[in-house]
C-alpha cells in the first residue's frame, strides 16, 4: 500500500483527497519508482483546484514533477537503486504523477539525477527551474551577454521567475524583477540577485506598437498584455524567451517590434524537451545554482498540505518553490 493524493470528479467538480492505494492500481509503466519528493507548480494548482482544464482523465494523481529511486525496471537504462528525475511529458495530466509515494513511468520520460544534486534539490528546482534554465540558455545562445544590458524577468516571485533571477545573477547579468508583490518580495528578490525590482502595474497598461527601448532581453512567464508591453520596450536586436501564460494566452501586439527593431520572440517548452537538452540543462543547474537559492526561495510541505497550497499558488500567494516530501 502507498499514500497518494487522488483527484476525482463529482457533479463536474474536482474532488481531491488523500488515499491509501495498492501497487496494482498504478498505471502501466516500464519503471517503478519510490518517490522521495514532488513539487507544486502552477499547473498542479490548476489541476487540484479544478480551475484549469489540466486533467485529461479521472481518477488522477497530480504532480508534474518527481524525484526518487528506481525499485524495478524493464528498461536496461535504469537499474534498481538508480536516482531519477521526471518533469513534464503529460504526467499528472494524462498519466498518474508525482504526488504519491510510488509512481510507474515510461523510461523515456526519465533522466538520471544530475551529479552533485540531491532528490530534494532536484524538486526545489523542478519544472520551474528547468524551464528557467532553458530560457537563460536560449538568451545566451541568441548572443545576449552581460554587457548587452538589463534582462527583464516577469512573474519574478514565482518558481520560474525566482530561479531565472538567480541563474542570471550567477552568470553576471543584471536582472530586473517584475512582481505584483513589491513590498512583500522585493528584499528576497534582491537577495536572489535582482539588480532592482519594479511593479507589475508598470507593464499592465496597454502597449503602444513601439515604446522606449529599455531591455536587452526578457524572460516572460505572463503572456497577454504584459508580454505585448515587454515586446514594445525591447532594445534593437532584443530577445524575449516566452515560457508562461499566467496573465493569459492571448498576445495583443503588432509586428512592429519584430520588423522595425529585429526583436526575436523565442518559445520555451520544457514538457517535451529532448533528452540531450534536458541532461545538459540539469547538469548546468547542478553546477551553477547556489546554495542560497535552496535556502531562500524554497520551502517544504507534507502531502496533506498540497490542496491548501494549490489554492494559494493560483491566487499568486506563494513565493518561490514549494517542495512536497513523500
Amino acid at each position: 500500500m502507498f499514500k497518494a493524493l487522488v483527484l476525482d470528479q463529482q457533479d463536474k467538480k474536482t474532488i481531491a483527497e488523500i488515499r491509501q492505494l495498492d501497487e496494482s492500481s498504478l498505471p502501466e509503466g516500464e519503471v517503478l519508482i519510490n518517490v522521495d519528493y514532488s513539487s507544486l507548480n502552477y499547473k498542479d494548482g490548476l489541476a487540484i483546484t479544478g480551475k484549469g482544464r489540466i486533467v485529461r482523465q479521472f481518477p488522477m494523481v497530480p504532480g508534474i514533477d518527481l524525484a526518487g529511486q528506481v525499485v524495478e525496471s524493464k528498461d536496461a537504462r535504469y537499474q534498481a537503486g538508480d536516482n531519477v528525475v521526471l518533469t513534464g511529458w503529460g504526467v499528472g495530466e494524462g498519466h498518474w504523477g508525482g504526488m504519491a509515494e510510488k509512481a510507474s513511468l515510461q523510461a523515456d520520460w526519465l533522466v538520471p539525477l544530475a551529479q552533485g544534486m540531491t532528490s530534494k534539490q532536484a524538486m526545489m528546482i523542478g519544472t520551474a527551474g528547468l524551464t528557467a534554465m532553458l530560457c537563460v540558455q536560449a538568451l545566451v545562445d541568441a548572443g545576449i551577454k552581460p554587457e548587452s544590458g538589463e534582462i527583464l524577468v516577469t512573474g519574478a516571485s514565482g518558481g520560474v521567475g525566482s530561479a531565472a533571477i538567480t541563474l542570471l545573477a550567477q552568470l553576471g547579468y543584471k536582472a530586473v524583477a517584475v512582481t505584483g508583490r513589491v513590498e512583500e518580495n522585493a528584499e528576497l528578490l534582491k537577495q536572489l540577485g535582482a539588480s532592482r525590482v519594479i511593479s507589475r502595474a508598470e507593464l499592465e497598461e496597454p502597449a503602444r506598437p513601439l515604446e522606449k527601448q529599455l531591455w536587452a532581453a526578457a524572460i516572460d512567464t505572463a503572456g497577454s498584455k504584459i508580454l505585448a508591453k515587454v515586446l514594445a520596450q525591447m532594445d534593437y536586436d532584443g530577445v524575449v524567451a516566452a515560457c508562461g501564460l499566467a496573465n493569459g494566452f492571448d498576445l495583443p501586439t503588432t509586428v512592429m517590434p519584430f520588423i522595425l527593431r529585429g526583436v526575436k520572440l523565442l518559445g520555451i517548452d520544457s514538457v517535451s524537451c529532448p533528452y540531450p537538452r534536458r541532461i545538459a540543462a540539469w547538469q548546468r543547474l547542478s553546477d551553477i545554482m547556489p546554495a542560497s537559492y535552496y535556502q531562500q526561495a524554497c520551502h517544504e510541505i507534507e502531502l496533506e498540505q498540497a490542496v491548501e497550497c494549490a489554492e494559494a499558488i493560483i491566487n499568486g500567494q506563494i513565493t518561490g518553490r514549494t517542495v512536497i516530501k513523500l
